[in-house]
Formats: C-alpha cells, sequence, structure tokens
C-alpha cells in the first residue's frame, strides 16, 4: 500500500474508532439521564391517559419549577412504589392552601394568591379538603 493509501486507511480506523466510542457513550448517557413508563391511573387525564408511554428526563429537585410535570415515587405516602405523576404547584418556600371554595369555584393558593389551573377537567380541583402544606427550600411541592 501506498503511503497516502495507508495515511486513509489509518484515519479511517481512528475515525471509526471514534465514532463507536461517541455512540456508546451517548446511549449511557441516555440511560443514565432519561427513563421510560407507563401512565397507569387517570389522575392526569385528559393530557396523560393510561397505557400512554412516556420518555421523561430525570432531573434533581432544585431543577423543578412550578407548572412542571415530574414522575416520582413516594411509597410512604401511597403504600405502593409505582411512579406517580402530578403538576408542580409550588416550589420550597411557597405555602400552598387548597382549596378555598367550592366545586368549579374551587381554587388552590400559592402563597395567598389563586392559582390559575387551565389544565383542570372543567374547572372541578380534585379532593376539595382544606391542606396546607409548605416544602423547605430547593424541593418541589406536588399538588395532591
Amino acid at each position: 500500500m501506498s503511503g497516502k493509501g495507508r495515511g486513509l486507511g489509518v484515519a479511517a480506523v481512528v475515525v471509526g474508532l471514534l465514532g463507536v466510542v461517541l455512540a456508546l457513550g451517548s446511549l449511557v448517557y441516555a440511560r443514565n439521564s432519561y427513563g421510560s413508563s407507563t401512565i397507569s391511573s387517570q389522575s392526569m387525564s385528559p393530557t396523560y391517559k393510561p397505557g400512554d408511554r412516556i420518555v421523561f428526563e430525570k432531573v434533581g429537585g432544585g431543577e423543578v419549577r412550578r407548572g412542571d410535570v415530574v414522575l416520582f415515587s413516594a411509597p410512604d405516602r401511597y403504600g405502593f412504589s409505582a411512579n406517580v405523576m402530578q403538576r408542580v404547584v409550588g416550589v420550597g418556600g411557597d405555602e400552598v392552601v387548597c382549596c378555598s371554595g367550592s366545586g368549579t369555584g374551587a381554587r388552590i393558593t400559592v402563597n395567598g394568591k389563586p392559582l390559575s389551573e387551565p389544565y383542570v377537567d372543567r374547572g372541578d380541583v380534585d379532593g376539595a379538603q382544606d391542606v396546607r402544606r409548605e416544602g423547605p427550600e430547593g424541593t418541589a411541592v406536588p399538588a395532591r
């Protein structure tokens, strides 16, 4: 093989190996940063229905903002270890109060201000009981 041909062959091998390493690194990153799940309840209907498959990004609690939809496991709270999907209505330091009013007039308040919830089915909040929750700084307070 001539000098120029040999150099191209070596370059092709190096680029090919680099491509394989980058592909494997991408797969490892994706596996550790993302996950998938199947919706098992009606709690987020009509947006997410039972049987829908979702892909989610794994983030820390400090990255969650109001209005985000989060997937988490809380076996002590729910009595089972399956993932639960809820919308975040408050973050660390917020005072979340549910619910002032009744029926379609019931509203969650965050720091004393009524929360606008256009995503709530027919404007009726779930579980119209008086619940006060305050989360520590840097944590999310999911809706009940």
